[in-house]
């Protein structure tokens, strides 16, 4: 199909960029929440938005359950190395 490579490429670009924010040397992980209430981790999401966090630095891992262990829910978000933000900035200029 005509165009497909085109977004193929620019597809890999974008995971590639986001790669790179969220690599272990620019920051880490911070969990906001970790619940069995789906209800209650919809609800710090839809926050999270509302307050502006960038989504692409939200994520969102479901720990499946079995038999004896529910299933959890947990939300985080990352929180980039104020060090290296500062660093980045003065590269730009």
């Amino acid at each position: 199909m005509p165009g497909q490579g085109k977004r193929r490429r620019r597809q890999e670009d974008a995971r590639q960029r986001l790669a790179a924010r969220t690599a272990p040397d620019a920051g880490q992980w911070e969990v906001v929440i970790e619940t069995l209430d789906q209800a209650e981790m919809r609800t710090r999401l839809r926050r999270l938005r509302e307050a502006g966090v960038d989504e692409s630095m939200i994520r969102i891992d479901t720990l499946c359950g079995r038999l004896g262990v529910p299933t959890t829910y947990r939300l985080s978000r990352f929180m980039a190395d104020p060090a290296r933000e500062l660093e980045h900035e003065h590269s730009d200029h």
